[in-house]
Protein backbone atom coordinates (compact mmCIF):
# COMPACT_ATOMS: atom_id res chain seq x y z
CA UNK A 1 0.00 0.00 0.00
CA UNK A 2 1.18 3.64 -0.58
CA UNK A 3 1.96 6.25 1.48
CA UNK A 4 -1.29 8.42 0.47
CA UNK A 5 -3.70 5.19 0.51
CA UNK A 6 -2.52 4.45 3.95
CA UNK A 7 -3.19 7.95 4.74
CA UNK A 8 -7.01 8.23 3.47
CA UNK A 9 -7.42 4.50 4.86
CA UNK A 10 -6.39 5.66 8.22
CA UNK A 11 -8.65 9.29 8.37
CA UNK A 12 -9.98 10.07 11.13
CA UNK A 13 -14.11 10.41 9.71
CA UNK A 14 -15.27 12.29 13.06
CA UNK A 15 -17.01 15.47 12.69
CA UNK A 16 -13.51 17.15 11.88
CA UNK A 17 -13.55 14.79 8.78
CA UNK A 18 -16.29 14.68 6.87
CA UNK A 19 -16.90 13.36 3.17
CA UNK A 20 -16.99 16.62 0.65
CA UNK A 21 -19.06 14.40 -1.91
CA UNK A 22 -22.08 11.53 -0.75
CA UNK A 23 -23.54 9.27 -3.56
CA UNK A 24 -26.45 7.19 -2.60
CA UNK A 25 -28.11 4.82 -4.80
CA UNK A 26 -27.55 6.84 -7.37
CA UNK A 27 -28.89 5.19 -10.97
CA UNK A 28 -29.46 6.20 -14.44
CA UNK A 29 -31.82 4.09 -17.22
CA UNK A 30 -32.07 5.31 -20.97
CA UNK A 31 -35.22 4.05 -21.34
CA UNK A 32 -34.81 -0.44 -20.79
CA UNK A 33 -31.28 0.65 -21.29
CA UNK A 34 -29.15 0.79 -17.87
CA UNK A 35 -26.16 3.62 -17.85
CA UNK A 36 -25.54 3.14 -13.85
CA UNK A 37 -27.70 0.84 -11.42
CA UNK A 38 -27.45 1.65 -7.67
CA UNK A 39 -24.05 3.30 -6.98
CA UNK A 40 -22.82 4.07 -3.63
CA UNK A 41 -19.56 6.17 -2.18
CA UNK A 42 -18.44 8.91 -0.37
CA UNK A 43 -15.29 11.27 -1.37
CA UNK A 44 -13.39 12.91 1.14
CA UNK A 45 -10.99 16.32 1.24
CA UNK A 46 -7.81 16.06 -0.93
CA UNK A 47 -8.90 12.00 -1.75
CA UNK A 48 -8.68 10.90 -5.53
CA UNK A 49 -10.83 8.41 -6.71
CA UNK A 50 -10.50 6.51 -9.94
CA UNK A 51 -13.85 4.85 -11.38
CA UNK A 52 -12.82 2.36 -13.97
CA UNK A 53 -14.26 -0.28 -16.51
CA UNK A 54 -14.16 -1.09 -20.52
CA UNK A 55 -16.27 1.17 -22.37
CA UNK A 56 -20.15 1.03 -21.73
CA UNK A 57 -19.71 0.07 -18.36
CA UNK A 58 -21.42 2.90 -17.18
CA UNK A 59 -18.65 4.93 -15.77
CA UNK A 60 -18.99 7.95 -17.69
CA UNK A 61 -22.78 8.09 -17.50
CA UNK A 62 -22.40 7.86 -13.44
CA UNK A 63 -19.55 11.16 -13.88
CA UNK A 64 -21.84 12.91 -15.43
CA UNK A 65 -24.89 12.33 -13.17
CA UNK A 66 -22.64 13.43 -10.00
CA UNK A 67 -20.95 16.45 -11.74
CA UNK A 68 -24.74 17.40 -12.76
CA UNK A 69 -24.31 17.30 -16.25
CA UNK A 70 -26.82 14.37 -16.68
CA UNK A 71 -29.99 13.92 -14.00
CA UNK A 72 -30.23 10.58 -12.23
CA UNK A 73 -33.16 8.82 -12.48
CA UNK A 74 -32.84 7.82 -8.58
CA UNK A 75 -30.55 8.35 -5.86
CA UNK A 76 -29.10 11.40 -4.45
CA UNK A 77 -25.79 13.11 -4.24
CA UNK A 78 -24.82 15.66 -1.74
CA UNK A 79 -22.11 17.81 -1.64
CA UNK A 80 -20.53 19.61 1.51
CA UNK A 81 -21.14 23.72 0.46
CA UNK A 82 -17.63 25.92 1.59
CA UNK A 83 -20.14 27.10 4.79
CA UNK A 84 -20.73 23.06 5.77
CA UNK A 85 -23.77 22.83 4.98
CA UNK A 86 -24.47 19.60 2.84
CA UNK A 87 -26.48 20.01 0.04
CA UNK A 88 -28.48 17.73 -2.46
CA UNK A 89 -27.37 18.81 -5.75
CA UNK A 90 -30.17 17.64 -8.11
CA UNK A 91 -32.04 20.98 -5.62
CA UNK A 92 -30.06 23.68 -5.70
CA UNK A 93 -31.09 26.14 -8.62
CA UNK A 94 -29.42 25.59 -12.13
CA UNK A 95 -27.87 28.95 -11.16
CA UNK A 96 -26.13 27.03 -8.23
CA UNK A 97 -25.02 24.18 -10.03
CA UNK A 98 -23.73 26.77 -13.03
CA UNK A 99 -21.96 28.81 -10.12
CA UNK A 100 -20.31 25.44 -8.92
CA UNK A 101 -19.10 24.19 -12.01
CA UNK A 102 -17.73 28.05 -12.95
CA UNK A 103 -15.71 28.13 -9.56
CA UNK A 104 -15.81 25.40 -6.98
CA UNK A 105 -15.46 22.14 -9.20
CA UNK A 106 -13.28 21.84 -12.55
CA UNK A 107 -14.09 19.17 -15.38
CA UNK A 108 -11.26 18.37 -17.51
CA UNK A 109 -12.87 16.43 -20.87
CA UNK A 110 -11.07 13.94 -22.75
CA UNK A 111 -10.91 16.34 -26.26
CA UNK A 112 -9.41 19.62 -24.37
CA UNK A 113 -11.67 21.41 -27.05
CA UNK A 114 -15.02 20.75 -25.56
CA UNK A 115 -13.25 22.44 -22.23
CA UNK A 116 -11.76 25.55 -23.81
CA UNK A 117 -12.90 28.30 -26.20
CA UNK A 118 -10.95 27.75 -29.24
CA UNK A 119 -10.93 31.03 -30.76
CA UNK A 120 -9.70 33.51 -27.55
CA UNK A 121 -6.51 33.33 -26.40
CA UNK A 122 -4.55 30.96 -23.76
CA UNK A 123 -4.50 33.46 -21.21
CA UNK A 124 -8.32 34.62 -21.81
CA UNK A 125 -8.90 31.20 -21.32
CA UNK A 126 -7.54 30.90 -17.88
CA UNK A 127 -8.43 34.54 -16.99
CA UNK A 128 -12.40 33.67 -18.02
CA UNK A 129 -12.46 31.55 -14.68
CA UNK A 130 -10.82 34.19 -12.70
CA UNK A 131 -13.84 36.64 -14.03
CA UNK A 132 -16.23 34.38 -12.45
CA UNK A 133 -15.30 34.96 -8.80
CA UNK A 134 -14.88 38.35 -9.19
CA UNK A 135 -11.89 39.31 -10.75
CA UNK A 136 -11.34 42.67 -12.63
CA UNK A 137 -8.02 44.06 -12.63
CA UNK A 138 -6.25 43.43 -16.04
CA UNK A 139 -2.97 43.43 -15.00
CA UNK A 140 -3.48 40.96 -12.37
CA UNK A 141 -5.53 38.34 -14.49
CA UNK A 142 -2.86 38.91 -16.99
CA UNK A 143 -0.10 38.18 -14.26
CA UNK A 144 -2.34 35.13 -12.87
CA UNK A 145 -2.82 33.56 -16.06
CA UNK A 146 1.02 33.77 -16.86
CA UNK A 147 2.05 32.21 -13.43
CA UNK A 148 -0.45 28.92 -14.40
CA UNK A 149 0.57 28.70 -17.87
CA UNK A 150 3.97 28.61 -16.39
CA UNK A 151 2.65 25.99 -13.56
CA UNK A 152 1.72 23.99 -16.79
CA UNK A 153 4.57 23.88 -18.68
CA UNK A 154 3.04 26.46 -21.16
CA UNK A 155 5.52 29.19 -22.19
CA UNK A 156 4.54 32.77 -21.34
CA UNK A 157 5.10 33.80 -24.62
CA UNK A 158 2.22 31.68 -25.47
CA UNK A 159 -0.61 33.71 -23.92
CA UNK A 160 -1.98 35.42 -26.75
CA UNK A 161 -2.17 32.63 -28.77
CA UNK A 162 -5.16 30.95 -29.47
CA UNK A 163 -5.36 27.17 -28.43
CA UNK A 164 -6.06 25.85 -31.53
CA UNK A 165 -2.54 26.63 -31.96
CA UNK A 166 -1.28 24.63 -29.36
CA UNK A 167 -0.79 20.42 -29.86
CA UNK A 168 -3.11 18.09 -28.14
CA UNK A 169 -0.82 17.47 -24.95
CA UNK A 170 -0.67 21.57 -24.83
CA UNK A 171 -4.43 22.10 -25.06
CA UNK A 172 -5.16 19.49 -22.21
CA UNK A 173 -2.39 21.26 -20.09
CA UNK A 174 -4.42 24.45 -20.68
CA UNK A 175 -7.40 22.97 -19.91
CA UNK A 176 -6.26 21.48 -16.57
CA UNK A 177 -4.97 25.41 -15.54
CA UNK A 178 -8.27 26.80 -16.70
CA UNK A 179 -9.97 24.53 -13.99
CA UNK A 180 -7.73 25.17 -11.15
CA UNK A 181 -6.77 28.62 -11.12
CA UNK A 182 -9.73 29.46 -8.90
CA UNK A 183 -9.12 26.79 -6.54
CA UNK A 184 -11.76 23.92 -6.76
CA UNK A 185 -12.20 21.70 -4.30
CA UNK A 186 -13.44 18.59 -6.53
CA UNK A 187 -11.81 18.14 -10.13
CA UNK A 188 -13.79 16.09 -12.49
CA UNK A 189 -11.58 14.46 -14.96
CA UNK A 190 -12.73 12.36 -18.23
CA UNK A 191 -10.06 9.81 -19.82
CA UNK A 192 -7.69 12.74 -19.39
CA UNK A 193 -4.87 11.31 -21.48
CA UNK A 194 -7.06 9.57 -23.54
CA UNK A 195 -5.95 10.22 -27.37
CA UNK A 196 -2.21 11.57 -26.41
CA UNK A 197 0.89 9.67 -27.31
CA UNK A 198 3.06 7.68 -24.72
CA UNK A 199 5.27 9.98 -23.81
CA UNK A 200 2.73 12.78 -23.65
CA UNK A 201 0.74 10.83 -21.35
CA UNK A 202 3.38 10.49 -18.70
CA UNK A 203 4.20 14.20 -18.94
CA UNK A 204 0.53 15.38 -18.24
CA UNK A 205 0.13 12.28 -15.65
CA UNK A 206 3.37 13.87 -13.48
CA UNK A 207 1.98 17.00 -14.17
CA UNK A 208 -1.40 15.89 -12.77
CA UNK A 209 -0.18 13.96 -10.15
CA UNK A 210 2.07 17.14 -8.81
CA UNK A 211 -0.89 19.59 -8.95
CA UNK A 212 -3.50 17.43 -6.87
CA UNK A 213 -0.87 16.65 -3.94
CA UNK A 214 -0.13 20.61 -4.17
CA UNK A 215 -3.54 22.03 -3.78
CA UNK A 216 -4.78 18.74 -2.04
CA UNK A 217 -7.96 18.43 -4.76
CA UNK A 218 -10.31 15.75 -4.13
CA UNK A 219 -10.37 14.46 -7.39
CA UNK A 220 -12.83 11.93 -9.09
CA UNK A 221 -11.07 10.52 -12.47
CA UNK A 222 -12.74 7.85 -15.17
CA UNK A 223 -10.45 5.59 -17.54
CA UNK A 224 -10.34 2.43 -19.07
CA UNK A 225 -5.88 2.56 -18.12
CA UNK A 226 -5.53 0.95 -14.71
CA UNK A 227 -2.02 2.26 -14.75
CA UNK A 228 -3.53 5.93 -14.58
CA UNK A 229 -5.48 4.88 -11.77
CA UNK A 230 -2.94 3.40 -9.96
CA UNK A 231 -0.20 5.92 -10.37
CA UNK A 232 -2.94 9.08 -9.52
CA UNK A 233 -5.73 7.45 -7.52
CA UNK A 234 -6.19 5.89 -3.45
CA UNK A 235 -9.11 4.32 -3.84
CA UNK A 236 -10.99 2.62 -6.90
CA UNK A 237 -14.44 1.78 -7.99
CA UNK A 238 -14.75 -0.89 -10.65
CA UNK A 239 -17.93 -0.66 -12.84
CA UNK A 240 -19.36 -2.96 -15.07
CA UNK A 241 -22.68 -3.34 -17.02
CA UNK A 242 -23.49 0.08 -14.94
CA UNK A 243 -22.93 -1.88 -11.81
CA UNK A 244 -19.56 -1.45 -8.90
CA UNK A 245 -18.61 -4.47 -8.85
CA UNK A 246 -15.48 -4.12 -6.58
CA UNK A 247 -14.42 -1.02 -4.86
CA UNK A 248 -11.32 -0.28 -2.45
CA UNK A 249 -7.73 0.72 -2.25
CA UNK A 250 -6.13 0.97 -5.35
CA UNK A 251 -3.03 -0.66 -4.37
CA UNK A 252 -4.92 -3.22 -2.74
CA UNK A 253 -7.27 -3.99 -5.42
CA UNK A 254 -5.09 -4.07 -8.09
CA UNK A 255 -2.66 -6.36 -6.25
CA UNK A 256 -5.36 -8.74 -5.04
CA UNK A 257 -8.31 -8.19 -6.91
CA UNK A 258 -11.09 -10.41 -5.57
CA UNK A 259 -14.45 -9.63 -8.67
CA UNK A 260 -13.74 -11.96 -11.01
CA UNK A 261 -14.17 -9.14 -13.66
CA UNK A 262 -11.02 -7.23 -12.09
CA UNK A 263 -9.03 -9.95 -11.69
CA UNK A 264 -9.65 -10.23 -15.49
CA UNK A 265 -8.82 -6.68 -16.21
CA UNK A 266 -5.68 -6.53 -13.91
CA UNK A 267 -4.68 -9.84 -15.92
CA UNK A 268 -4.75 -8.21 -19.55
CA UNK A 269 -2.93 -5.67 -18.38
CA UNK A 270 -0.30 -7.91 -16.84
CA UNK A 271 -0.18 -9.96 -20.52
CA UNK A 272 0.40 -7.20 -22.98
Amino acid sequence: MNAAAAQIENLDRSSEALPLLSVRSVSKAYGARIGCTEVNFDIWPGEVLAIVGESGSGKTTLLNCISTRLEPTSGTIAYRMRDGEMRDLYQLGEAERRFLLRTDWGFVHQNPADGLRMTVSAGANVGERLMAVGHRHYGELRATATDWLGRVEIGADRIDDQPRAFSGGMRQRLQIARNLVTAPRLVFMDEPTGGLDVSVQARLLDLVRGLVNELGLSVIIVTHDLAVARLLSHRMLVMKDGRVVEHGLTDRLLDDPQAPYTQLLVSSILQV
